[in-house]
């Protein structure tokens, strides 16, 4: 199957930048480094092409009691301009995705979707819209969205709109015009644990808006950044990755993700399972955990094991962080098992301690 490519793959080709498949899309893996990438988010502001995540619109007269049908948190709690971390769940209990809703209107929502799962979702989503009054409208393909994080990304944004950005609080969004172009959604929202903003806009303005937003960020040394390091990232704050941390067979409340799964709103799809497994209890859950040892680093699929060396768990990811200089993951683990306890980590032929910590592993200044 051929591989997808986001409106920029020419500008990060002719960047240098080297390019992996990554979720069916030609991905920049790296500019110049993970670890200066890293830390160009950490200690100032850098740029993401996220442009491969899907957008779909749902709006019409029963766009909310759909969403509350099809989600797992309570959508009525949105007001136009908010925006909400959520998941579908399946009749299993399990996660079909984690999403994030923004509503743009009275009876219009705009869900943001994993690469992976765009037709997935999809697909989903209209098999269980029977019996309510609402349109589905995928805009994926004519949608970029480009990440900017870290302490300087509202000083570097705010030179290309009027509006006031400082006003644009966590998990809220203003529609505005931007570097020129009109009807451009600016959301306080990322996935690297720094303040920040994601902005959403028609794909066929995506170089022009790549440009100068890197004009904008000059003066901060802004860089672009690749998959590396927004892995390194992510994992630094304990974020889940689907497909790695979370999939059709893990339940949010085994995820830790049981503050967005609100039984009182009513009936949704899975929520009998999940509310039996709420009240009979989890028999595991996902964790983080530190490595002990230098130069131990954990990867996604390594066995988790107690002392003598028994099978317990998983790591579902793993890696280096940089700022700790330590080994760091997330895996599921029996219930047991909880914060400050050592299991180790099967890495290769031997087993290495690790000590059960709950993510973040990091904490950011706001």
């Amino acid at each position: 199957m051929a591989t997808q490519r986001t409106a920029l793959y020419d500008v990060h080709v002719a960047s240098g930048a080297k390019m992996v498949v990554f979720a069916g899309f030609d991905m920049p893996v790296r500019y110049t480094g993970d670890l200066d990438e890293h830390f160009a988010v950490r200690n100032s502001v850098g740029i993401f092409d996220v442009s491969h995540m899907g957008e779909f619109i749902i709006r019409g007269k029963d766009a909310l009691p759909f969403l509350q049908y099809v989600t797992s948190n309570d959508v009525s709690k949105l007001t136009v301009n908010k925006a909400q971390y959520s998941c579908i769940p399946n009749d299993r209990g399990g996660i079909v995705d984690d999403i994030i809703v923004y509503r743009v209107a009275e009876d219009q929502y705009m869900m943001v979707v994993n690469a992976a799962n765009i037709q997935k979702d999809w697909i989903w989503l209209n098999q269980h819209k029977e019996g309510y009054e609402v349109e589905l409208v995928d805009i994926s393909e004519k949608t970029s969205l480009f990440a900017v994080q870290g302490k300087n990304a509202l000083p570097t944004l705010q030179k290309l709109t009027s509006a006031n950005l400082k006003e644009v609080a966590y998990y809220t969004f203003v529609r505005t015009q931007f570097n020129g172009v009109d009807n451009v959604i600016i959301a306080a929202t990322g996935y690297t644990g720094e303040p920040g903003f994601e902005v959403f806009f028609d794909a066929q303005h995506s170089v022009s808006m790549w440009n100068a937003i890197l004009d904008a960020g000059r003066e901060f040394n802004l860089k672009p950044i690749g998959l590396g390091a927004r892995d390194t990232l992510r994992l630094e704050m304990g974020y889940c990755l689907y497909g790695n941390d979370i999939d059709d067979d893990t339940s949010p409340l085994e995820a830790g993700l049981g503050w967005i799964t609100k039984f009182q709103k009513g009936r949704f799809v899975g929520s009998e399972v999940l509310l039996a497994q709420k009240e009979q209890g989890i028999k595991r859950y996902l964790t983080g955990f530190v490595m002990q040892q230098d130069k131990a680093i954990p990867r996604a699929g390594y066995s988790i094991t107690d002392a003598s060396g028994a099978v317990i768990g998983k790591v579902t990811s793993g890696t280096q962080s940089p700022i700790l200089k330590q080994g760091i993951g997330l895996g599921y683990v029996p219930c047991s098992y909880k914060e400050g306890d050592t299991v180790y980590i099967q890495i290769r032929d031997k087993i290495s301690p690790a000590v059960l910590k709950k993510p973040p592993f990091v904490r950011i200044e706001k």
